[in-house]
């Protein structure tokens, strides 16, 4: 049984007539007709009660009637379900992201604006380190990340920067440099830097000392933090002072200010990252709005 005969026996019933049947679907009646005593013979007893006039259904033609509008219902729901994920408009989206990146508006507002466009589509979001999300992201773990470069575009990543930020240096509540509007790397000689360097030796960190050493600075380096809201709580505590990208003034524990930093480079570099080799409608979608952003 197929589903061409499924329509013809519902156009059929609903027309009560063969030829204006036939008609309504475009094709001759005498195919129609031999359409339908084909189904009447699979399905085992006739569905029609034939009359001079025309046809009307019998007991067996309503109770198959009720199914057969069923199955094609869900057949054409199927089909536009199939459609919508081709779309990227159902589904699943596994979003990574660093914790840093939680505070920057551009990320946020791309994050609101896709759930908006894309209300279907369920979106799962997975925390951790730039480094960790590559390689998640090379693994097939996850759909696309929000990290900070630098790393490797090998294995069919591909990047899209979203913002640059300036630096800015948070300092404990109260120190000496606090009354200063802006601070210039000189004028960190004597602090000790709490880092927040990656396992592979490079990142914001790493460029940030290399920056400092360029100004003449050779930076004092103390405890160093998994992550940069860890940084920022450990200058709370006294521990040394962190450069940090700007958006990051929007975590404010107790006990710490921020100064802009003088430095014109490295800027923190925010964007998203997917895999290159067909990554699907969902990720294309949420790739066509960072464009945007």
């Amino acid at each position: 049984m197929e589903l061409r005969h499924l329509r013809y026996f519902v156009v059929t019933a609903e027309a009560q007539h063969f030829t204006r049947a036939a008609e309504l679907l475009g094709m001759a009646q005498p195919p129609l007709s031999q359409q339908i005593r084909q189904l009447e013979q699979e399905v085992g007893t006739p569905l029609f009660d034939r009359t001079g006039r025309g046809v009307v259904l019998n007991d067996a033609g309503r109770a198959f009637l009720i199914c057969a509008q069923d199955i094609l219902h869900r057949a054409q729901a199927a089909v536009q379900t199939a459609q919508r994920a081709a779309r990227g408009e159902v589904g699943e989206l596994t979003l990574g992201f660093t914790e840093s990146a939680s505070f920057n508006g551009v990320v946020t507002e791309l994050i609101r604006q896709y759930r908006q466009q894309y209300p279907d589509v369920e979106m799962t979001l997975s925390q951790g380190d730039s480094e960790t999300l590559v390689a998640q992201l090379r693994e097939g773990a996850i759909d696309a990340a929000f990290v900070r470069p630098p790393f490797a575009l090998d294995g069919g990543l591909t990047f899209t920067q979203l913002v640059e930020e300036p630096l800015v240096v948070a300092l404990p509540l109260g120190h000496a440099l606090a009354r200063r509007k802006r601070l210039a790397p000189e004028d960190l000689t004597q602090e000790r830097f709490i880092l927040y360097s990656r396992r592979s030796g490079y990142g914001l960190s790493a460029d940030i000392m290399a920056a400092c050493r360029q100004h003449g600075l050779n930076p004092l380096t103390g405890q160093r933090a998994p992550q940069l809201s860890s940084a920022v709580n450990l200058v709370a505590a006294g521990m040394g002072v962190a450069v940090v990208p700007a958006s990051l003034r929007h975590l404010r524990p107790d006990g710490v200010v921020y100064r802009p930093f003088t430095l014109d480079w490295p800027r923190a570099v925010l964007g998203l990252a997917v895999r290159q080799d067909k990554p699907g409608g969902k990720v294309e979608n949420l790739l066509r709005l960072a464009r945007g952003a």
